[in-house]
């Protein structure tokens, strides 16, 4: 079940420039397995030392928040379009 991942400017470099990738993935929190294993540590630059999403990254799946889905249990299925956004602050 493929799914496509977009991933933010700042996170390519981790991801040999690519700016969006296909993976295979049936939840959130596998699609953020699936990416480390096809670029490792990038899980480390998502996630915090329990394995949660870092406070400052909002990630949608097909335009929905998963804040207010299943979080990272939220389910995939194929066709779905997760975007990684980082949390932007100014003032």
């Amino acid at each position: 079940m493929a799914v496509q991942v977009l991933i933010p400017t700042p996170l390519q470099k981790f991801t040999a420039d690519e700016a969006s990738v296909e993976l295979e993935a049936t939840s959130v929190d596998g699609l953020i397995e699936a990416l480390d294993g096809r670029y490792p540590g990038l899980k480390a630059r998502l996630c915090d030392e329990n394995g949660k999403l870092r406070r400052f990254l909002n990630v949608y799946v097909n335009s929905e928040d998963i804040r207010f889905l299943d979080n990272q249990a939220t389910p995939l299925k194929a066709g779905d379009e997760v975007s990684i956004v980082p949390a932007v602050a100014g003032g």
